[in-house]
């Protein structure tokens, strides 16, 4: 199995990787790696390299031919792509794309330890680095292959990290890739989040806690996602739930990680 994973900057990528290495026996490719490295030889943040590989794509060659031979060579193989655009040039994977928000991802950076090529000196400034990042790689790819990485349409399951654990998002990602298998490799985008990002502690009444007791009491025997999908709509940069609130109250007061939903 190939399983290709992308995503936000500051989404907890590397250490699913690591996950699904240690507990599934996965090997890992990195690309972000090979990046870092690179930027570490020539004195450059990632940030600078970045834009330095807007004007010279001799580097995106090298690391996209080396993702694309990889998967070639190695059909037989359990591995894990970290990489922007592995699910584009490995041949056959099961595509995943890790989001996050954005502050949250700024403050998991900053405890990070991924050298001067990689440091910030407040939240503040790590948040405007890191979208100005995303921002430049996503005009460089749009600019060198046509590609938007940042279209969750691409991928067979989106899964957003920024209340979930490494552990709940790694286990997801295997179950979800094993039924993708096991199904002939179909056609699928499944989007998961936490309820937390749909509903808070104090949109809650006690009415609700007795109202729904049976749903939770049902959503508590779930494994790790309900199977009622969720609608929502995206207004600021927040979630609102237009179909589903009583769905993602229960899941919440259950304990569950996860729910799907579709945005309209």
């Amino acid at each position: 199995m190939h399983i290709t994973i992308t995503g936000n900057l500051g989404s907890g990528k590397s250490t699913i990787c690591k996950l699904l290495n240690e507990k599934y026996q996965f090997e890992i490719y990195s690309t972000g790696k090979v990046q870092r490295e690179l930027a570490r030889q020539m004195n450059m943040t990632t940030l600078e390299l970045n834009q330095l590989m807007r004007s010279d794509h001799k580097y995106d060659n090298m690391i996209d031919d080396a993702t694309a031979r990889i998967s070639r060579e190695n059909k037989d193989k359990n591995i894990i792509f970290d990489s922007r655009l592995a699910w584009h040039f490995v041949e056959q994977s099961f595509k995943v794309f890790v989001s996050v928000d954005l502050e949250v991802a700024a403050k998991r950076v900053m405890l990070d330890t991924r050298g001067v090529e990689e440091s910030y000196r407040s939240l503040e400034e790590a948040v405007k680095l890191l979208a100005e990042r995303a921002n430049t790689e996503k005009i460089r790819y749009k600019e060198i292959y046509n590609l938007n990485y940042m279209d969750y349409s691409n991928y067979n399951l989106v899964i957003d990290s920024t209340y979930c654990t490494p552990e709940q998002i790694a286990e997801t990602i295997i179950i979800k890739a094993r039924e993708y298998e096991e199904k002939g490799c179909p056609e699928t985008n499944y989007r998961l989040l936490s309820p937390k990002s749909l509903v808070s502690e104090d949109d809650i009444k006690d009415e609700d806690k007795s109202n729904l007791k049976e749903l939770i009491s049902k959503f508590k025997k779930m494994d790790y996602m309900i199977p009622h999908e969720i609608i929502v709509e995206k207004r600021d940069n927040q979630f609102v739930v237009l179909e589903g609130l009583n769905e993602a109250k229960a899941a919440l007061l259950a304990g569950v990680p996860l729910v799907p939903i579709v945005e309209k």
